[in-house]
């Protein structure tokens, strides 16, 4: 087998290749470690589903660790904590992630484990109807965590009829319908290694980890179709779902930038000013000024080609109208006046930190570099990251604000023991 397209990139410890059969490997050495962590990142997720079929990415996640051609469910377990490894998975909305940590002597174990997970699952018919059971006993705990429940509920809403706002778990109905045969069918067009990018970082040298790779991937053919996504259309509602919960839970919303946009950074610092920090400005007018919330808080989901900037807050039922109010006002005030350079200081240095922190260890690292390879083709240095925070203004911020804080572009979920409480459209306003 042949490699093409070998190149390295910034930081140079990176090395990326591309097999013939399309299959990405990216690697990066740290010597001073003794653990190698190594991921199977599958380029297709819940939105790549047919509506009829959903939830079948994550229930085929699952399969993937109920035995292979050669290993019992049980063989892979006692063969990964025979070695103190550390083998997981999930399933997004735009891909899934198989992933080992191990010592660097056992690289070649979880390799070999990984690849025979990902290229060759049984399917056995016993165990497919034993983890129907399963997943829909996942989906009632989601039902039962209203803090998941609410995202959960928004997210339907907010992007109603497309892909994105299935739930990843899919629902009792298209879990129950799940066959072999589906199940099979949908493995094969989908596990190809076009679709598949393999990052490992550690204590290891890039040649054997190739080697490795194009043993276990290199005689596999590629699938050679192309993921179609469709763009999502936002129609921002407001609802209200009664459950008997002790405090309610609200989820506002509105549409942000994709993954790839140019003003990604402002975004960034913009949730980290509202809701991204212990000093951001939702989190010390309605917990530490008012006591009105425990948890509170904003975050950015970004796609390929949409996103969506959320605010959470768990409150006493009688407290859900103020709570909005004040995220309302903080949401205008981002628009009305520039933040003062203190602030934005703050929050720069709270990013950059955050970032710097979450890749000290190999894991993260692993997980990083492979995103950036499924999003952008490439890897971004670390300094140009930073770069692109330290660029952001004050007036990027208000700028970026007023455009994504638009009149009549905010969308709500509240969710509690609130029996005929309405909140009042004209006070969703954002002039």
């Amino acid at each position: 087998m042949q490699f093409n397209d070998l190149a390295v990139n910034s930081p140079p410890m990176i090395v990326r290749e591309v097999l013939d059969n399309g299959l990405r490997l990216l690697t990066e050495s740290m010597p001073h470690v003794r653990s190698v962590s190594v991921g199977v990142w599958l380029t297709r997720g819940s939105r790549h589903e047919p509506e009829s079929l959903s939830g079948i990415a994550h229930f085929v996640e699952h399969m993937l660790f109920k035995g292979t051609a050669t290993r019992t469910a049980e063989d892979i377990a006692q063969a990964i904590d025979s070695i103190g490894g550390q083998l997981d998975a999930f399933t997004a909305k735009e891909y899934a992630s198989y992933y080992i940590k191990v010592l660097d002597e056992h690289l070649p174990l979880a390799l070999d484990i990984l690849s025979d997970i990902v290229l060759h699952p049984a399917f056995d018919a016993d165990d497919i109807e034993r983890e129907k059971k399963v997943i829909l006993e996942e989906i009632k705990m989601v039902e039962d965590t209203p803090d998941d429940l609410v995202h959960e509920l928004f997210t339907q809403s907010f992007w109603e009829g497309h892909p994105l706002g299935r739930p990843i778990l899919g629902t009792r109905e298209t879990v129950e319908a799940f066959t072999r045969d589906a199940l099979r069918e949908y493995f094969a067009r989908v596990y190809a290694p076009d679709n598949f990018v393999v990052s490992a970082v550690g204590n290891l040298e890039h040649g054997r980890v190739r080697e490795l790779v194009e043993k276990a991937f290199g005689k596999t053919a590629p699938c050679g179709t192309p993921a179609v996504d469709e763009k999502p259309v936002v129609a921002p509602k407001f609802i209200v779902r009664n459950k008997e919960l002790e405090q309610s839970h609200i989820c506002l919303g509105t549409a942000s930038y994709s993954q790839s946009h140019e003003d990604r950074y402002v975004s960034y610092v913009l949730n980290t000013l509202l809701g991204g920090s212990m000093s951001s400005r939702l989190f010390q007018n309605v917990r530490e000024k008012r006591g009105l919330a425990y948890a509170v808080f904003s975050g950015l989901a970004a796609y390929r080609d949409a996103g969506v900037l959320t605010v959470y807050a768990g409150c006493a039922n009688e407290a859900v109208s103020e709570v909005i109010d004040l995220t309302v006002e903080e949401l205008r005030a981002l628009k009305r006046e520039p933040a003062p350079e203190a602030e934005l200081r703050r929050a720069k240095d709270h990013l950059k930190g955050s970032l710097m922190l979450s890749l000290e260890n190999t894991a993260s690292r692993m997980s990083h570099f492979a995103r950036q390879e499924i999003y952008y083709d490439r890897q971004f240095g670390l300094d140009e990251t930073l770069e692109g925070i330290e660029r952001v203004t004050a007036a990027d911020v208000q700028r970026v604000a007023s455009e994504l804080f638009r009149d009549g572009s905010l969308a709500g979920t509240v969710l509690g023991s609130l029996n005929g409480w309405r909140y009042p459209a004209d006070r969703l306003k954002l002039p």
